[in-house]
């Protein structure tokens, strides 16, 4: 079989050609990027937990690179894309994979249980994406608050960002985000991408990470609504101890937070970034009792 204009679909000329053909220019507002480095796509479907058998969720799929990679390894291959403009250009470039359809919509607005529910009944499920920075954490995290049943999400995001996402309890780097996605996963770092793989180029370097998804929370809390508006509070002023951040960041009585600490075996003086999970887990559950 002669190779095909799709078949080369991140090299610079042919990709240029399809968009200009169907009139497509990048959005800013939307942080656009799309890959031109032929080797990542491949790596990021390898690495990302799907086979034959399973199932797996895109979002923002741009032209399709991606998701074609995903469609030759996975049972069914679903991508979830917001600007309209790119329908066409999906309907071209994915023409050949029938076991690949695109859902127009905001992920930020989709009932994602229904979407699972209706597109992989019975399969074993991944989520895949190369985000947009501006949104990665609010993806994320409503991947992970809503505990869809999946078993991992694989996403190339900001380096900076994945390396706040995937910074272990009692680092720097650590923060709420970094704690709350310990809750509900296991990231891992699988590898780097340069500026100068993407069209149009960023101004900062990518990383692909994985968060594979716990069957069950490490910690067991009172609430989680709780625990998280405590993370939040006591991550969101660092430079003050835990006490005085929460205090504040809950409109909490000091007396309140400093007894519940103190219950938990926290020194009073001890700041969010010093605390694990586990310490993080004991003090919020003090501060519900």
């Amino acid at each position: 079989m002669t190779e095909r204009k799709n078949d080369r679909l991140s090299d610079l000329s042919t990709m240029r050609e399809i968009l200009g053909r169907h009139g497509f220019t990048f959005s800013k507002a939307l942080g656009q990027n799309f890959l031109i480095n032929p080797s990542v796509c491949p790596r990021m479907a390898e690495l990302c937990g799907v086979d034959e058998e399973s199932g797996v969720l895109e979002i923002g799929p741009g032209m399709g690179v991606l998701t074609r990679e995903l469609a030759k390894r996975s049972k069914k291959t679903v991508a979830v894309e917001l600007d309209t403009r790119l329908l066409p250009v999906l309907a071209e470039t994915l023409a050949d994979y029938p076991n690949a359809s695109v859902v127009q919509g905001d992920v930020m607005k989709l009932d994602l249980h229904r979407l699972l529910q209706e597109e992989f009944p019975g399969m074993r499920v991944a989520v895949c994406a190369n985000l947009p920075y501006y949104i990665t954490s609010p993806v994320i995290m409503k991947i992970l608050e809503e505990k869809l049943p999946i078993t991992a999400l694989t996403v190339m995001v900001q380096k900076e960002a994945a390396q706040r996402i995937c910074a272990k309890p009692r680092t720097r780097a650590c923060g709420a985000v970094s704690a709350a996605v310990q809750y509900y996963a296991e990231p891992e770092i699988l590898f780097q991408v340069s500026r100068g793989s993407f069209l149009p180029a960023p101004n900062v370097d990518s990383t692909v990470i994985r968060l594979n998804v716990r069957p069950q929370p490490p910690v067991e809390l009172r609430s989680e609504k709780g625990f998280f508006r405590l993370v939040k509070a006591a991550f969101g002023q660092r430079r003050k101890t835990a006490l005085n951040a929460v205090s504040a960041g809950m409109g909490l009585p000091k007396e309140q937070v400093a007894q519940a600490m103190e219950r938990a075996g926290l020194a009073p003086n001890a700041r969010a970034e010093q605390m694990t999970l586990e310490m993080l887990a004991a003090f919020s559950n003090e501060l519900e009792a």
